[in-house]
């Protein structure tokens, strides 16, 4: 294929990665073959929305060598695996989808595809070996699961999916039907432990916090509440209905008497007054997402503490997320404090029975964290359904990957103004 041709071939499947939600942020990545001898890949943490040729970069597939001032995705010797045992192979996409996240958390892959799913995949879902992000371990047990069968599908433990393809149309084929294929499997595993009919990721999830018992479960928390985002401005910052509507704005003023009276003006003190707290202790973040999602509300209800089975967890959210107790509507002024210490290091807070909070540096990022932490509680909804106790990332490679991110992330960000 034509070097050109390949390289903007490879940016438009990076926007469509993104527009379909296979992947967030700069997450993923993408590659085309050029030849018997090399291929294009992405680059390491641009944005897929602004990339341009000049920034795709050629690499062998012999020894992955490269050459410019752009450096290659930190994943290219998975896709130089790729092409190199499957003679065939013209495109590959490395996906963090939802679905296949949750499955990949799980042992032993999916051992049996039929039908359509079989002719589109192949037989089975191979589950490579885990590896932290960008290492050697992680390529070999890649490596070694593409060597080991014929399908064009592989589960990366804790990370996420590697989708092979004849072309760019073959590879976006697989991963859309990997989606169907894992949620498929984890909601037959839902049926398995509970003995009904499950039709989805939110109807496992609220079975699986049903299960859970424990002494405030029938405390009312936030459901039915009015949920509120919210953005840094000036001296204060405003209140916005999620899903829209008029925003409020708590000035410098307000925020210095926040009381009994604006648990009818805001709908619920303790919401104005945790993301007070997060402004004044948190020059990093600037805007907050009270997520509406119902897994996260299921999850909310088991009062755990959500631990990471998933590496973007533990890279963008935290080495954990606590689950604290929070009736609606507002209590007692004060209680907003003590949540505020509980998202110390994170970027997200469960609300028993209200779902999450969610909080970056920007919208765009805000919402980044609500996907990755969404995809989290589906992970934990698989692994509880499948009966698995632990099989969390440790928390020494947790830290690690935390510590990495956030300076690489950070270098990214300034490097872009």
């Amino acid at each position: 294929m034509d070097i050109l041709e390949a390289k903007q071939l490879v940016i438009h499947a990076g926007k469509k990665l993104v527009e379909a939600g296979l992947i967030a942020r700069t997450w993923g990545n993408v590659s085309c073959r050029v030849s018997d001898d090399s291929f294009v890949i992405t680059p390491s943490g641009r944005d897929y929305e602004s990339l341009t040729p000049d920034e795709i970069v050629e690499v062998a597939i012999s020894d992955l060598a490269w050459s410019g001032d752009v450096k290659p995705s930190s994943e290219k010797g998975i896709h130089a695996a790729a092409y190199k045992l499957r003679p065939q192979c013209g495109f590959v996409i490395h996906t963090h989808q939802i679905n296949a996240s949750a499955v990949c958390v799980l042992s032993g892959g999916i051992d049996s595809l039929t039908g359509r799913s079989a002719e589109i995949i192949g037989d089975c879902v191979p589950l490579a070996s885990y590896g932290l992000p960008g290492t050697g371990k992680l390529r070999k047990g890649v490596s070694a699961a593409i060597a080991g069968c014929e399908s064009k599908a592989i589960l990366m433990a804790h990370h996420g999916a590697v989708c092979i393809g004849d072309d760019y149309d073959d590879a976006f084929a697989v991963a859309a039907e990997l989606e169907t294929v894992c949620k498929k499997f984890v909601l037959g595993k839902a049926e398995q432990a509970f003995g009904a009919a499950v039709e989805t990721f939110e109807a496992a999830a609220h079975l699986v916090a049903s299960s859970v018992k424990k002494p405030c479960y029938e405390a009312p928390g936030f459901r039915g509440g009015v949920r509120y985002d919210s953005e840094r401005t000036g001296d204060g910052f405003d209140l916005i209905p999620h899903g829209g509507g008029e925003r409020i704005t708590v000035t410098g003023a307000d925020r210095a008497t926040l009381t009994d009276d604006y648990a009818g003006k805001y709908g619920n003190i303790l919401i104005a007054e945790l993301y007070d707290g997060v402004y004044a202790s948190r020059p990093d973040i600037n805007y907050i997402i009270h997520s509406d999602s119902l897994v996260l509300d299921e999850v909310s209800r088991m009062m755990i503490k959500l631990r990471p089975r998933l590496d973007d967890f533990a890279q963008l959210v935290g080495v954990n997320v606590r689950t604290v107790e929070a009736a609606f509507p507002y209590k007692k002024p004060g209680d907003g404090k003590k949540y505020v210490r509980a998202m110390k290091g994170r970027n997200a807070l469960l609300l028993f029975n209200g779902g999450a909070i969610c909080a970056a540096g920007d919208k765009s990022d805000a919402e980044a964290v609500e996907m990755v932490l969404e995809k989290e509680a589906k992970a934990e909804v698989a692994a509880r359904v499948a009966g698995i106790n632990g099989g969390y990332i440790s928390r020494f490679d947790a830290r690690l990957m935390r510590i990495i991110y956030k300076l690489k992330y950070s270098k990214q960000k300034d490097a872009g103004k």
